[in-house]
């Protein structure tokens, strides 16, 4: 699962939370020091989770490898003198 798939995941479960705290509050009444602490609290999570989306990295945000180009151009026949044909074949015609 991706990050932005986990944290899509999250806020539907917060959205949850809320609705079921909301239902708490007309069962319960929210005039209470207990009923306003878990409102707060889940009100805290809400406003967390959206900082930490704000925060979080873009999935479409990776950084493009460099593009290199290469001439057609042949190069100079210098630039491989002495150095071997690994791979090539033998150097003598024929091989081990």
């Amino acid at each position: 699962m991706s990050l932005q798939d986990d944290l899509s995941t999250v806020q539907r479960r917060l959205d949850d939370l809320n609705r079921a705290v909301s239902q708490l509050e007309q069962h319960v009444g929210g005039n209470s020091v207990d009923m306003r602490r878990v409102r707060a609290d889940t009100d805290h999570l809400r406003e967390d989770l959206a900082l930490l989306r704000q925060s979080a990295p873009q999935s479409g945000a990776k950084p493009r490898p460099e593009m290199v180009t290469i001439s057609d151009t042949p190069y100079d026949p210098k630039l491989w003198s002495g150095a071997e044909d690994e791979g090539l074949g033998s150097p003598y015609g024929h091989a081990p």
